[in-house]
């Protein structure tokens, strides 16, 4: 038995559910020196309290004693201190293994094709790093992103969703020394499609921009990389060209009208609309407020005129859809290996995070389309 990741396996789980010990201790049915002894790792405990513990945490027993790879070529930084920090990447952890393995044995690995171009990713040509990446992967200068997972996932780099219920954290990457290249985003009902979307580019830019700041130790953001990982995202999702040959073609209408028309174009938010037409110069900061105004004229409500991409706005008007952000690369290799006897239906099951039930209904779905 190693006490050391029994005594961590029990924190991070506990953490997760957000007990505190006594909490956990009540629950078990075990005293709180006995939970606090387990968490020191002092002595081993018996195979019954480890059990009431698995039972009160609601994971099986196995899962106490299964090790997790540490990380550390990743890029978390957020702006509030996370409890579920150690968790979060415990499951990016494992994913990642899952994925890699995958693809080892599908003989499907994916390279990433922006690493060649990353030398001509510059902090200090940030609009030319972004023109640089869609042209590398068979972008036209205006083109809109229709598809950010699909386009990221073909270009090697692997994408998960995380529901997370904090407003503090919205995505983080790892590098290819961890199994990567990957971004992850938190996909909470509280945060809109396109702050998702958002997340992705910044993301890759940080990827791209600062390869050599993938540290998991460093835990508090860097406000001038995070700023240089917006615009690169900004200028990714909706670059000028396209930007200028959209909003000119929109001239006749109102200008909210206008604005939630290149919004759904280029799938951002009408924030970052706004602070495009503030770079170009054709607006102040009075924008936001004006804005703000003129919507609550037109439609009888108001909007926060925050600028993109600080905080949440789960009113985003005319927003887009959660299939608007889907990744599925992962599903479909756990399919083909399920299907080709590579793995077991209960293994695809607990990499998609789903009871056995629900493998089995996914399984005749896949069935009855093909």
């Amino acid at each position: 038995m190693n006490l050391q990741v029994l005594a961590r396996n029990v924190r991070r789980m506990r953490v997760a559910k957000r007990f505190s010990q006594k909490a956990l201790a009540a629950t078990a049915g075990l005293s709180l020196p006995a939970v606090k002894n387990l968490e020191l790792a002092k002595s081993e405990p018996r195979v019954k309290t480890v059990q009431a513990i698995a039972n009160a945490l609601d994971v099986k027993l196995l899962d106490l004693f299964v090790p997790v790879r540490e990380l550390h070529a990743v890029r978390f930084r957020s702006a509030r201190r996370m409890r579920n920090r150690e968790n979060i990447l415990a499951k990016v952890s494992s994913w990642l293994d899952d994925f890699n393995y995958m693809e080892e044995i599908l003989a499907e690995q994916t390279p990433f094709e922006l690493k060649r171009i990353r030398s001509k990713c510059s902090r200090e040509q940030i609009v030319e790093a972004a023109d640089v990446c869609r042209k590398k992967l068979g972008m036209k200068r205006s083109e809109p992103i229709h598809d950010i997972c699909g386009l990221l996932e073909s270009a090697g780099v692997k994408v998960l969703s995380i529901p997370l219920s904090s407003n503090g954290f919205f995505g983080l990457s790892v590098g290819e020394e961890d199994g990567g290249p990957a971004v992850v985003v938190n996909v909470w009902e509280r945060i809109p499609v396109e702050r998702r979307i958002f997340s992705a580019a910044h993301e890759l830019g940080h990827l791209m921009l600062h390869p050599v700041a993938f540290d998991v130790t460093q835990t508090d953001e860097d406000k001038e990389e995070e700023h240089q990982a917006d615009l690169f995202a900004g200028r990714f999702l909706m670059p000028d060209d396209g930007f200028r040959k959209e909003w000119d073609e929109a001239a006749g209408l109102h200008w909210v009208d206008r604005v939630f028309k290149v919004k759904r174009i280029f799938r951002v938010s009408y924030k970052t609309v706004l602070a495009r037409l503030q770079d170009h110069g054709v607006a102040d900061k009075s924008i936001w407020p004006k804005f703000n105004i003129a919507y609550q004229q037109r439609f009888n409500r108001k909007l926060s005129f925050k600028e993109e991409p600080m905080g949440i706005d789960p009113a985003e008007p005319y927003g887009m859809q959660r299939f608007d952000f889907y990744e599925d690369r992962f599903s479909r290799l756990i399919r083909a290996a399920v299907e080709k006897d590579e793995i077991s239906l209960s293994r695809g099951a607990e990499m998609l995070g789903v009871g056995i039930e629900e493998m089995q209904d996914l399984l005749q779905d896949w069935e009855a389309v093909l």
